[in-house]
């Protein structure tokens, strides 16, 4: 796969069909589109490519309103590159892009990249405020004789599937089970691991700080059912989200007793699959109740596959 950062200085020689959008997640509603491009290039003996930007518009024009972001670059480039897809743009939105008219930036991507057609979703907007949309896209697919797919909403249990909903699953239900059916992959935050407290040490469950992201989503507190990856290994972990009540900490971490491992891991990174929410923070009277509570912890997620 061609990983380019271009805001409309190349000019390719093979033509393209392009998914358009922010994929944020990559989830079963963008995966459709990506689907879509890929199956249409190949049966017109062109490129499949994703146009997308590599910082969310909304920290360009206005940060205080910008989401909680699902996925980083790097997991979405490697879902994209094991979907098939062959080209991903990653522009980088700036205040050009910010003002460019909805038809200039169809007509960039036709003669920059020479593209055959568009795949957007139902609810694809575009350009200067946000004024295109897909029923100008239509228009311009007349004028400009392209082919353009508009993919309809995917649902799940009836409900539309959309970043900002699983966004909201995540942080304020914690229903990962849901959320990574949602996502068709396990959510994951990564980070260097920082010096902590090291109570857990001292209690026999040992655990990794995250220094995590803040502009990321971070899962509803409580207690989790996840899997640590390490130099490329996985391994099981009870993860706590949260405060720590028992111990008054006023400040959020994201900390993991990482099964069956033993080692320095220090300023090293690490990725965290939350799979299961087991239970909420609990604030015991003492730390045994919380070393026995942590001991039945370990014992559930052991069982697990």
């Amino acid at each position: 796969m061609k990983i380019i950062e271009d805001n409309f200085k190349e000019n390719f020689i093979e033509s393209t069909y392009i998914a358009l959008g922010s994929f944020d997640g990559l989830h079963l509603g963008h995966m459709s589109l990506i689907n879509k491009t890929i199956e249409l290039a190949r049966n017109n003996g062109a490129k499949s490519m994703v146009f997308t930007f590599k910082n969310h518009p909304l920290m360009t024009i206005n940060p205080d309103l910008a989401p909680k972001i699902l996925m980083d670059n790097e997991s979405k480039i490697d879902v994209l590159k094991n979907a098939g897809l062959d080209i991903i743009n990653m522009a980088n939105f700036n205040e050009d892009f910010m003002r460019m008219s909805p038809e200039d930036f169809v007509i960039h991507l036709l003669n920059n990249y020479r593209a055959r057609g568009f795949v957007v979703g139902f609810n694809y907007r575009f350009g200067y405020k946000n004024l295109g949309d897909v029923n100008l896209l239509r228009k311009l697919s007349e004028k400009y004789k392209f082919h353009l797919s508009v993919i309809d909403s995917i649902k799940y249990r009836g409900q539309i599937v959309s970043s900002s909903i699983i966004r909201n699953i995540i942080a304020d239900e914690g229903d990962m089970k849901k959320a990574n059916k949602l996502l068709t992959r396990a959510f994951m935050i990564q980070g260097k691991v920082i010096h902590g407290k090291q109570l857990g040490r001292k209690l026999g469950f040992p655990t990794v700080n995250l220094d995590y992201d803040k502009k990321f989503v971070i899962p509803k507190g409580g207690v989790y059912y996840t899997k640590v990856e390490l130099n490329g290994v996985k391994f099981k972990g009870i993860t706590n989200v949260g405060y720590n009540p028992t111990t008054y900490d006023n400040k959020l971490s994201i900390e993991t007793n990482i099964l069956d491992f033993s080692g320095d891991v220090y300023d090293k990174n690490i990725k965290i699959y939350f799979i299961e929410r087991i239970r909420d923070e609990v604030k015991f009277d003492n730390l045994t109740e919380l070393a026995n509570q942590l001991e039945a912890d370990r014992r559930y997620v052991s069982e697990k596959n």
